[in-house]
């Protein structure tokens, strides 16, 4: 029992591991947001032709899709561990 808990702790800091290499961004209108796999912000490109209220509206829109895609990412690579993704 402590064996198993002990190789799933290692599979968890295995993805962790894999995860932080990973990056998500998301454009839209020239808004651009990209997140690293710990979901930290690493880049945001506004669009200066575009009034201040559609630039934040579309940095949210950005930041939740990129969001999503690194839990996809997540979801994906927590597939390849046996006792994750069944």
């Amino acid at each position: 029992m402590a064996f198993d808990k002990l190789k799933q702790l290692n599979q968890i800091r295995e993805i962790q591991k894999n995860l932080e290499k990973e990056t998500a961004g998301v454009e839209e209108e020239g808004v651009k947001v990209v997140l690293n796999g710990k979901m930290e912000i690493e880049e945001v490109v506004l669009n200066k032709d575009l009034p201040i209220e559609k630039q934040q509206n579309l940095v949210k829109s950005c930041h939740n899709e990129a969001i999503k895609k690194i839990q996809v990412i997540l979801a994906k690579q927590m597939r390849n561990f046996p006792g994750f993704g069944t």
